[in-house]
């Protein structure tokens, strides 16, 4: 009787750590960066295949999407560099959230200003802004949720993370797909722009976190390209030289891994908006049931694989979510061979963004416990950006892979992609006595 109360009492603990203040604003900040993603990815597939862009054509312009995989280049500048007023109201990293939360409304609000059929280069323009700011603001929230809590609260704050980001890809989503439904895709993306005033609301109501001093550019007595080096040194270098030195060899293939993780569910995605188009789906149908009810499943699926991570561990959990991403994504090629059905649809749906939920919580807390927080930013803007670079760069042929050889065997080959992963997942595991990064989490074992 006992043991069965302890695990009930270890239970309570485990989902109370949901109600710590800054868990919660993780909320509404993950929001603010959920919102853009759908809308220079899968939302705009649907609004250029309902506009009768090729599926190639579709491909490619989800390259605009590559600008995440990039990020890394320009963390060390979010990292290191003040800005002008911003930075002596706000600090350094709510600084970085409002400029990029104003470049993403304005990008928004750019493309609600032109039609794909008639202007399609300056509609890419403007999701190239959306997408280069939308990074940005990833960069400087991802150093706010490393540096704001102790390691013991990361796996909550990857999952409370999720739940906000996943709300604001139902906006941005089902939400999206409904307004332009009922009205107009411009009016769609000018709303969606709107809803970014949350996120700035919020940044300025968080605090500030304690990060470890830094060496801004502006702040040497030296010449110009003396303290350019030396700024150089401390902000780009130093971080990746620390990275490698800490986890030695081991350090590649924690890289390997990190870049093969999501290429598996990131590729399908590309395909998932014209293929409900193509199967005869409406917009508004694709809206409740793949961008709203699948976002809430995914949500669910992010809540719950942050509390199995406390419980189980970071590295078990990688195994069961790469296994999850690769099983769940072949159920789409299944789904290319019915109809129009709401109920296969939902049945999809489902599995997919049940397991996606749950692997992305573990992988997010993953690569939060292998920073150092002397170079948050960077650090962590160097993983995400491997996560997202091949992953991204493979998607932009998947329109291509589905005109020359059909949906079904585009699914299947997306599906293998995933197998890699879940190989160096185990590997990764075999060596868990091993250090596989600093700072690991007290109570999220690796």
């Amino acid at each position: 009787m006992n043991s069965v109360q302890d695990n009930i009492r270890l239970w309570k603990q485990a989902f109370g750590v949901y109600t710590q203040p800054r868990v919660l604003a993780m909320l509404f900040l993950g929001f603010s960066a959920g919102l853009p993603l759908l809308l220079v990815f899968g939302t705009l597939s649907v609004w250029l295949r309902r506009e009768g862009i090729d599926r190639t054509t579709i491909g490619f312009v989800s390259w605009v999407a590559i600008l995440y995989g990039f990020k890394f280049v320009w963390a060390p500048l979010v990292d290191r560099l003040q800005l002008p007023l911003l930075t002596g109201w706000l600090g350094q990293r709510r600084s970085w959230m409002l400029l990029a939360q104003i470049g993403v409304l304005g990008g928004l609000w750019l493309m609600a200003g032109n039609q794909p059929g008639e202007h399609l280069p300056l509609l890419v323009l403007a999701a190239l802004l959306v997408a280069f700011s939308s990074a940005t603001q990833d960069i400087s929230i991802d150093a706010w949720r490393i540096e704001a809590v102790a390691d013991d609260l990361q796996g909550a704050m990857a999952a409370t993370y999720q739940m906000g980001y996943r709300l604001g890809m139902i906006l941005a989503g089902g939400g999206a797909l409904i307004i332009a439904g009922n009205y107009s895709w411009n009016i769609a993306y000018f709303v969606m722009g709107c809803f970014m005033l949350i996120g700035m609301l919020t940044t300025l109501v968080v605090a500030e976190p304690d990060h470890p001093p830094q060496t801004p550019l502006q702040d040497s007595n030296a010449g110009g390209l003396a303290r350019l080096a030396h700024w150089s040194s401390e902000a780009v270098v130093q971080p990746f030289v620390e990275f490698f030195r800490r986890n030695g060899v081991m350090a590649l293939v924690i890289l390997l891994f990190i870049g093969l993780f999501r290429i598996s569910d990131i590729t399908m995605g590309v395909m998932t908006g014209p293929l409900y188009v193509d199967m005869g789906f409406s917009d508004e149908q694709i809206g409740w049931v793949s961008k709203t009810f699948g976002v809430i499943v995914t949500i669910v699926g992010a809540l719950l694989g942050g509390v199995l991570v406390m419980r189980y561990g970071i590295l078990r959990m990688l195994i069961v979510g790469a296994v999850l991403v690769v099983v769940t994504n072949l159920v789409f090629a299944w789904l290319a061979t019915q109809g129009p059905e709401i109920f296969f649809l939902a049945v999809v749906i489902t599995a997919d963004n049940l397991s996606g939920g749950i692997a992305g919580a573990t992988f997010i807390a993953y690569l939060s416990s292998l920073t150092n927080r002397a170079y948050t930013a960077t650090q962590y803007a160097l993983f995400s950006s491997l996560m997202l670079l091949p992953a991204k760069f493979i998607g932009g042929f998947s329109g291509k892979v589905v005109d020359d050889f059909g949906y079904i065997h585009f699914f299947l080959y997306a599906g293998m992609l995933g197998v890699p992963a879940v190989l160096l997942a185990i590997y990764l595991l075999s060596r868990r006595n091993r250090p596989v990064g600093a700072q690991a989490p007290a109570h999220i074992q690796i």
